[in-house]
């Protein structure tokens, strides 16, 4: 499979947020019980540009893509619209306390390329369920990117072996296995 374009520059001003500290830990009073998003990043990938890149918007849905988009309740309803992904990937540490990559969710994002006639926003759709779930299944360490066509998973891969092999070869076997599919091809 042909290279893409990872993004390399971005990486210099956003990158994986990596375990700060738990502010709820230990001490029993408020948010006791809240989610953390410490660990999480969202990664935005663009297959038909061939991009990849971080995107912290995303946990606002302000990312990028989202930017002027209202959002439709059916998908049916946009006018040709460009598939994205957008996958939370979180991080953690070993038991050696070396990073990983431990949890991935990938979700579909639709988009217009084109506002309507007589709209200054373009359309968009996402499953607002699918975002939550892959989203909580990311933050509870499960790798969820059996969704994802060939093309995207290989680029999320090798995305995530460039922007840190260390990362990469810590993470658990069945991360890494998730990708093999397209590894054999």
């Amino acid at each position: 499979m042909e290279l893409f374009n990872k993004n390399t520059e971005k990486r210099k001003s956003s990158g994986f947020n990596i375990l700060s500290g738990d502010s709820t830990d230990g001490h029993g009073g408020y948010g006791v019980g809240s989610l953390s998003l410490d660990n999480l990043t969202p990664v935005i990938i663009d297959p038909v540009e061939e991009r990849v890149f971080i995107d912290m918007g995303a946990i606002h849905a302000r990312s990028e893509i989202e930017k002027k988009i209202k959002l439709l309740e059916n998908k049916d309803d946009l006018n040709d619209p460009k598939e994205y992904w957008m996958v939370w990937v979180t991080t953690a540490h070993t038991e050696d306390g070396e990073p990983k990559y431990d949890g991935i969710g990938a979700c579909r994002f639709y988009r217009e390329e084109e506002p309507p006639e007589g709209s200054r926003f373009k359309r968009g759709y996402k499953s607002m369920p699918e975002h939550v779930n892959n989203l909580d299944k990311a933050l509870k360490g499960r790798v969820v990117i059996d969704n994802m066509d060939e093309k995207s998973r290989y680029m999320l891969g090798e995305y995530l072996k460039g922007f840190s092999e260390e990362y990469w070869n810590n993470s658990a076997d069945e991360l890494r296995e998730a990708f093999a599919d397209e590894a054999k091809e």
